[in-house]
C-alpha cells in the first residue's frame, strides 16, 4: 500500500476545493501560498487567467520589520486589501490552496478581513 505523501495530499484538496471555487472580475479569488520562509497572497481573474493584485511577506514594508512568521502574514493579509481596494475590489472569494485554516493562512485571512476585504 503506497503512502500518500503531503505534498500529494495538499494537490487532491487544493483540486477538490478548485472544482468549487471561481475567481470573476468583480469578486477575485485570493489565492495564498505558503512557503516555509514566506506567505504569498494573489487576486486572480479565473475567467480571464489575469492577476489583478499580489502581496508577499519579502516586500520591503514587512521584510523589514523583526516580527513573526505570523505576524508577517497578518501584514500581507492587511496589504493585499490595501491593493484590493486601490484596483477596485471589496468582496473575494478566500482559496486556502488545499492548506489548513490554521496559522498562518488564518492570519492572512483575518488582516485582509481588518484591511476591509468581505469573505
Amino acid at each position: 500500500m503506497a503512502t500518500i505523501k503531503k505534498l500529494d495530499r495538499r494537490t487532491r484538496i487544493k483540486f477538490r476545493v478548485r472544482k468549487r471555487i471561481r475567481g470573476t472580475s468583480e469578486k477575485p479569488r485570493l489565492s495564498v501560498f505558503r512557503s516555509n520562509k514566506a506567505i504569498y497572497a494573489q487576486l486572480i481573474n479565473d475567467l480571464e487567467g489575469t492577476t489583478l493584485a499580489s502581496a508577499s511577506s519579502q516586500l520591503k514594508e514587512v521584510d523589514d520589520q523583526k516580527i513573526t512568521k505570523t505576524e508577517a502574514a497578518r501584514q500581507v493579509g492587511k496589504l493585499i486589501a490595501e491593493r484590493a481596494k486601490e484596483v477596485g475590489i471589496e468582496t473575494v472569494v478566500f482559496d486556502r490552496n488545499g492548506y489548513l485554516y490554521h496559522g498562518r493562512v488564518k492570519s492572512l485571512a483575518e488582516g485582509a478581513r481588518e484591511g476591509g476585504l468581505k469573505f
